[in-house]
């Protein structure tokens, strides 16, 4: 065997191993996102492990990957050009040093043959090994892909073709960039939970979390029939009395009636009056402005509403106008956090197990609430509640022990109040009917 064909054969090595390498590269850093960069930046600072050296090597490693993530594409494409020399440079070689040793028969074959090793030596194995370990991967070849971008001629030849590809290819919008939609969020907060890296708590906060993002005010208002208001021609005295009778801290006063709300006065207020000897006074000269928004505003939108305009409570308008609802920034947050109770609340719970499998639910009671307790899924349509739901299967409005059958269960209304459904027994269908 002659020099240059040694020589051939080490450059034909040191090509498949460069390959390797970049492939590596490649991979780590196109499946690591910026935010688990950001973490291991975190983690690298806060838990140093004393050797001065050491801290600033991996706080170096950190930055680099995160510069590389913030702007991948650019870094990307040495890496890729580069790649491609090895792989086209490698055949190049295996066939001349081929050709020259045993003729041009053996050409293909050998080029086969180098085909399944890059495979296995240049791609498999350093990609698989990458996607297994994309953290230390990335922070190891995050030094090697800056500088490579930082080789003038190497960095001039791919800015040209990458802005040659771009005005071939379809472009993005601006702004665009990868995303993650809502239930890949899910998934992954479902894996933690698998894995243990999040309680059930924590996987119940993530879920209540983006599902407030798709929340609509009329879903978390208090509705208008269950408003505590007080008359405008009330006196302080008197809405105190109310306040205290409901447990209000914020009491609306209502003029010609509640499509007509013309303040919220605060218990706070009225206090302060009193204790001053103003309890003849008429109540509208505490009342504050109301804040009215439609009730197809979403939930989170009016809690950051709420935030810089610092108020607690809304009036919910509906599409005519007219006073659907109020909404307070503890029903938001309930819907985040779950119900909060303090000594005063006295509500009847929405939901109460009975004996054979038997539920009886308050009219009011959100239809998704109670999909999660039955493990069915009732029909969905224009309306929110299980008296909405009731409504709409009867077709008018219903009287004590009518019923209908839904999903396999048998929905009796038992306490109607004017024309509201305020309590409902489900239960499950007999035998002889769910055949």
């Amino acid at each position: 065997m002659t020099g240059g064909e040694i020589l051939g054969l080490v450059a034909l090595v040191v090509l498949v191993g460069v390959g390797a390498v970049l492939a590596a590269a490649e991979t780590s850093l196109t499946h690591m996102r910026r935010a688990r960069a950001a973490v291991l930046a975190r983690g690298d600072r806060e838990n140093g492990n004393g050797n001065g050296q050491d801290e600033h090597d991996a706080d170096d490693r950190t930055d680099l990957l995160l510069e590389v993530l913030e702007e991948r594409s650019r870094y990307l494409g040495p890496i890729l050009l580069l790649l491609l020399v090895c792989q086209l440079g490698a055949a190049g070689l295996t066939t001349v040093i081929v050709n020259d040793r045993f003729g041009g028969g053996w050409v293909a074959p050998s080029l086969l043959l180098l085909l399944l090793v890059f495979f296995v030596v240049g791609e498999a194995i350093p990609k698989t090994w990458a996607l297994v370990n994309t953290d230390s991967v990335a922070l190891r070849m995050a030094p090697v892909v800056c500088g490579l971008s930082r080789v003038a001629p190497l960095r001039w030849v791919t800015v040209a073709l990458v802005s040659l590809a771009e005005r071939i290819a379809p472009r993005r919008s601006q702004g665009s960039g990868p995303s993650m939609s809502e239930e890949e969020l899910l998934a992954v907060a479902d894996r933690a939970l698998e894995s243990q890296a999040i309680d059930e708590e924590e996987h119940e906060l993530v879920e209540s979390v983006i599902a407030f993002s798709d929340t609509l005010v009329r879903e978390v208002m208090v509705p208008r029939p269950d408003m505590v208001t007080v008359r405008s021609d009330a006196t302080i005295a008197e809405a105190i009395e109310v306040a205290v009778r409901s447990g209000r801290s914020r009491v609306p006063v209502e003029g010609s009636g509640t499509d007509d709300l013309v303040g919220v006065v605060h218990a706070r207020d009225l206090m302060r009056a009193q204790f001053d000897g103003r309890g003849d006074d008429p109540v509208t000269d505490l009342a504050r402005p109301t804040h009215d928004v439609p009730e197809t505003k979403q939930a989170d939108d009016l809690l950051r509403q709420m935030q810089a305009e610092r108020f607690h409570l809304a009036v919910v308008v509906d599409e005519y106008g007219g006073t659907a609802g109020l909404v307070t920034m503890e029903d938001l947050l309930e819907e985040v956090f779950g119900e909060i109770v303090d000594e005063f609340d006295s509500e009847e719970p929405l939901a109460t197990p009975l004996a054979g499998g038997a539920m009886l639910v308050h009219g009011r009671m959100p239809v998704d609430e109670l999909d999660e307790l039955l493990g069915d899924v009732l029909p969905d349509g224009d309306w929110d509640t299980v008296g909405g739901l009731l409504f709409d299967a009867l077709g008018h409005v219903p009287s004590v022990g009518e019923g209908v059958e839904l999903v396999g269960r048998r929905f009796d209304v038992e306490q109607v109040v004017g024309r509201r459904i305020t309590r409902v027994r489900i239960g499950a269908l007999p035998v002889d009917q769910g055949e």
